[in-house]
């Protein structure tokens, strides 16, 4: 959407407020009308449709939450920026539990104020483009991790149809828990072997004396007690795709067997004198870095470059907080079927907020197993901050730091600097991410840390 095509509505009890906002935003090419009454500022927006609302929070006869409230009474929809000269925390946080996509503290800059309407827009937009890709009907199967507005998980799922286009090898890479034995599984479910199986297995699982039977297979008294044939995970996934999680535990005296199957499509099974035939197509994944691992001779280089035909990463949830709101649902249905749990399940502001801030390091696996154990131990249909207490470590408690703020008799600024340490320390130090919680543009964020 260009801004030419943008409608902006302004609401300030000062008129020079209004008409400078309105000068500023119209030389940026927005198209923006703007009202000193809530009265007329109502009318309009029943009146049309407007891509965003930028409101003074003090106003006359009625405040900028009560007038956001009215708002959404008219367009439950409608993004709603608040602005205020009188900013605290707390203020903060009940406009964003009111529903505000953003707010500001007077006084801003104007590219401040700019920053802020691009990312109403650009999160506005991504909501209304949102993708989720249907998955098979295996209950057992993770359809969150398709569940997606970010650009980064977008361009994941645009790589991996390409993938599962063609039957070549596929090298996942990733944090722990991003999903990538789902990604996995659906690039089998979408590519031309989909009619065959998906045999899935965990190198770190198989015990190293045991690997080598357990992917080739073993002939009757190849050993004292092989008493009958068995098929290894190649034959069991011929016509289809074996799936190899955790790649960079497997043994370095079977990483040559398994390159001559890559690379011939032949498998000979141990106590056996002839080899077979397979058409198999293989996914690897690895949460390691396996070049380390080469370097560190754990790994064959010519083994890593045979499953490297095409890599793509999983992205850890922390930068795909997007995503966040779609996957809590998600991951909350799945678990209240799973759990023949009757009713639905909601989750309070408070700890939209606070699993918003959380960084994930167990990504969504941890963010499931924290909302399936509150699920189980809540008492009532709504998730509250407590009820994530009991399920996991939370590090940090909204009405806990403003008491202590208010004993320590801490200043605003403060509490800014409090609470933007706070966010830093919950993101691993990723300023971008911080900046982007906090609601503030990069320069802003790098400014107020000093």
């Amino acid at each position: 959407m260009t801004s030419e095509n943008v409608r902006l509505l302004v609401i300030d009890d000062d008129p020079g407020i209004v008409d400078y906002l309105l000068d500023m935003l119209r030389h940026e090419g927005y198209s923006a009308v703007g009202f000193t009454q809530t009265d007329e500022a109502l009318s309009a927006i029943e009146k049309e449709p407007f891509d965003l609302v930028i409101s003074d929070v003090v106003m006359p006869g009625m405040r900028g939450l009560e007038l956001m409230t009215a708002i959404h009474r008219k367009r439950p929809e409608q993004l709603v920026l608040l602005i205020t000269a009188f900013g605290s925390i707390d203020l903060a946080m009940q406009s964003m539990h009111a529903g505000a996509c953003d707010f500001l503290t007077k006084p801003f800059r104007i590219e401040e104020l700019y920053a802020a309407v691009t990312r109403a827009l650009e999160d506005r937009q991504m909501r209304r483009t949102a993708v989720k890709i249907d998955y098979t009907d295996d209950k057992n199967s993770d359809t969150s991790i398709f569940v997606t507005r970010s650009a980064c998980m977008r361009q994941l799922i645009t790589l991996a149809k390409r993938a599962a286009a063609v039957n070549s090898t596929v090298l996942l890479t990733g944090e722990s828990g991003t999903g990538k034995s789902a990604v996995a599984r659906w690039i089998h479910d979408n590519s031309p072997n989909r009619q065959g199986p998906f045999i899935a297995v965990n190198c770190a699982a198989l015990p190293h004396s045991l690997v080598e039977s357990e992917l080739f297979g073993v002939r009757k008294g190849a050993f004292t007690d092989a008493s009958k044939d068995r098929p290894g995970l190649f034959l069991q996934a011929n016509s289809g795709t074996l799936f190899l999680d955790e790649i960079a535990e497997l043994p370095l005296e079977i990483q040559p067997k398994l390159l001559q199957a890559l690379e011939t499509g032949k498998i000979r099974a141990l106590g056996d004198t002839k080899e077979e035939q397979v058409n198999v197509r293989l996914i690897a994944a690895t949460h390691q870095p396996l070049e380390q691992r080469v370097n560190d001779k754990l790994f064959r280089l010519d083994l890593y470059h045979r499953l490297n035909v095409i890599s793509l990463e999983v992205p850890p949830l922390r930068e795909r907080k997007e995503d966040l709101n779609e996957l809590i649902k998600t991951l909350i249905d799945t678990i209240c079927q799973r759990l023949s749990k009757q009713g639905p399940v909601n989750i309070s502001a408070e700890v939209l907020r606070w699993i918003q801030a959380y960084h994930w390091p167990g990504n969504v696996r941890e963010l499931a197993n924290t909302l399936e154990r509150a699920i189980v131990l809540a008492e009532h249909d709504t998730l509250f901050i407590e009820d994530l207490a009991q399920a996991s470590k939370i590090p940090f408690n909204d009405k806990n730091f403003l008491e202590l703020a208010m004993m320590q008799g801490w200043t605003v600024e403060d509490v800014q600097q409090a609470y933007i340490r706070h966010v830093l320390e919950s993101t691993g130090g990723n300023k971008i991410q911080a900046a982007r919680i906090l609601g503030l543009d990069r320069s802003t964020l790098y400014r107020k840390l000093g």
